[in-house]
């Protein structure tokens, strides 16, 4: 009597169509993450008075930029669990819904405070869509195509973050302000169509208790760590009694969630998995290099608009090298990884990511252009030999079933490391262009002297308010804003410069021939 053969662990029907899964999945990635860049180039039209834009003050357009990272950040791991529990289908569903309600809002935003609390919206729909789509990429693939798989989602992160200030700059050289929102609507749309038709739905098979304890402990300590450095940033000034407390709080709670998480028999987050040190590199070299590279985007941003003159859609067209190098690196980062290791792959893409912007800091106003794009190209082959590796080490690290909360964990690490990298790296930008700037603007009355202080776009604007008589604060607020780029350049190499430290210390080298867990739970599939 021969044994019955064992069903595979993936639904053939569901293996078949597996790539054009992952194309969805991609699709809805793409809208998301690129709404992180594309508020990025209209910055300038939304501080336009009415008709143009909203006259939204520099206060306002960074908590317009920064509403969507605090709620997108804050959520992101309690949206895994919940997708890991009622099925990341119906989350996927439901979020890209509310980021398409959010983007069609925010696009008819009367005024700057409407702005910011749509673009919270926005966060909210992007936070449940973002974990979701890698979960169900780890239940659709076999583990011998997960890397491949995982790294053309990397690819699709890094091209997203690379074509918004493309698609921004396009969209406000034709139309109004709003539409940089607007056109989110009709793709949530065809992906809405797509992924009830394509995607199967998978869940935690054995969720057991729920535990909202953790669950808020988590938000509340994640929202109030996040704030903390955010306001610290918009006030460049950390020793603030208010941010130090927030953050302190935040601290604090997560602490608390820690420990109530060591002690609960049914924890939403098992925190042993930190005590892996593959694991636990892999999350710090998430967070770091977005620290350094969300610091550097925020500056350059300026300087190749506000110092070096292009216009929103020509400053887009200049990160084109990024998107490529993500595209052309990051689906074979994992022929590297077989090759060299996870070590040796994460840490020269991080030395690289330390090179470029050490270049960054030497950059000068008439620095020839085709070097900025080197740079780039560099910064984008760097980044796609990071993200695909340490994606890889964090997913196979954890059972299949908690592939949302990985991949939770992942993105919660990005973002805060995103948000500080801009907060910290931006507060250094201000405090040191400030110091440059003030004393030459003695000849401002003194209500004008402070806000011309804020920031190259504040002087640069006073400027041109003063017609001839402003024309003299053009050098020095170039040479001020280009001495402060210089060190914050070398803040965010310093900070790459540990990533590297800490994944050639605590990466794995060559993944083991043939290792394979054939023993995984199988796909849980909606009926249909």
């Amino acid at each position: 009597m021969t044994s019955p053969v064992p069903a595979p662990r993936i639904p053939e029907a569901v293996h078949r169509r597996r790539w054009a899964i992952l194309g969805v999945l991609m699709l809805s990635l793409l809208i998301v993450v690129l709404d992180n860049s594309i508020l990025n180039v209209a910055i300038k039209t939304i501080a336009t008075p009415a008709p143009t834009g909203l006259g939204a003050t520099q206060s306002e357009i960074e908590w317009a930029i920064n509403a969507y990272t605090l709620v997108f950040a804050g959520l992101l791991f309690t949206a895994g669990l919940v997708g890991d529990r009622v099925g990341r289908k119906k989350v996927l569903l439901g979020g890209i819904a509310v980021f398409g309600i959010g983007s069609a809002l925010a696009a008819e935003s009367g005024s700057p405070a409407q702005l910011i609390a749509y673009r919270a919206l926005m966060a909210l729909g992007a936070a449940f869509v973002m974990p979701a789509t890698l979960a169900v990429l780890m239940n659709v693939f076999e583990r011998e195509e997960q890397p491949k798989a995982i790294g053309i989602w990397a690819g699709g992160v890094g091209l997203a973050i690379a074509i918004g200030p493309i698609t921004g700059g396009a969209l406000l050289d034709h139309f109004w302000w709003g539409s940089v929102f607007f056109i989110n609507v009709p793709i949530v749309i065809l992906a809405l169509v797509l992924m009830v038709w394509l995607v199967p739905d998978s869940r935690d098979p054995r969720p057991g208790r729920l535990d909202p304890v953790g669950v808020v402990l988590s938000v509340v300590g994640l929202v109030l760590l996040v704030y903390g450095i955010i306001k610290g940033g918009e006030l460049a000034d950390f020793t603030d009694a208010k941010v130090l407390a927030t953050i302190l709080a935040g601290l604090a709670v997560l602490a608390g969630f820690i420990v109530f998480e060591k002690r609960s028999d049914h924890p939403s987050l098992d925190v042993t998995y930190f005590r892996n040190k593959v694991f636990s590199a892999a999350m710090s070299a998430i967070a770091l290099v977005f620290f350094a590279l969300m610091g550097v985007t925020f500056f350059s941003v300026f300087y190749t608009q506000s110092v070096r003159g292009y216009s929103p859609l020509q400053s887009g067209l200049l990160m084109l090298p990024l998107a490529a190098a993500q595209m052309i690196f990051a689906p074979r980062a994992r022929l590297v990884v077989d090759r060299f290791g996870n070590k040796a792959t994460t840490t020269v893409g991080l030395l690289l990511i330390a090179a470029t912007l050490a270049v960054f800091a030497t950059f000068e106003a008439d620095t020839p252009i085709w070097l900025l794009e080197v740079v780039f190209f560099l910064m984008g082959t760097g980044m796609a030999h990071i993200m695909t590796p340490t994606s890889v080490v964090i997913m196979q690290a954890l059972p299949r079933e908690k592939a949302g909360s990985a991949s939770a964990l992942s993105n919660t690490f990005r973002q805060v490391g995103g948000a500080l990298g801009i907060a910290v790296l931006g507060s250094v930008l201000a405090a040191s262009y400030r110091d440059g700037i003030e004393d030459k603007l003695g000849a401002l009355p003194p209500g004008l002297r402070d806000t011309a202080a804020e920031s190259v776009e504040a002087t640069l604007g006073i400027a041109e308010k003063l017609g001839p008589r402003g024309e003299a604060l053009v050098a020095p607020a170039n040479d001020a804003f280009l001495h402060a780029m210089h060190l914050t350049a070398l803040c965010g190499t310093g900070v790459a410069l540990i990533g590297a430290l800490v994944t050639a210390l605590f990466l794995p080298g060559k993944p083991p021939a043939g290792q394979r867990d054939d023993a995984e739970p199988e796909l849980v599939t909606a009926a249909e």
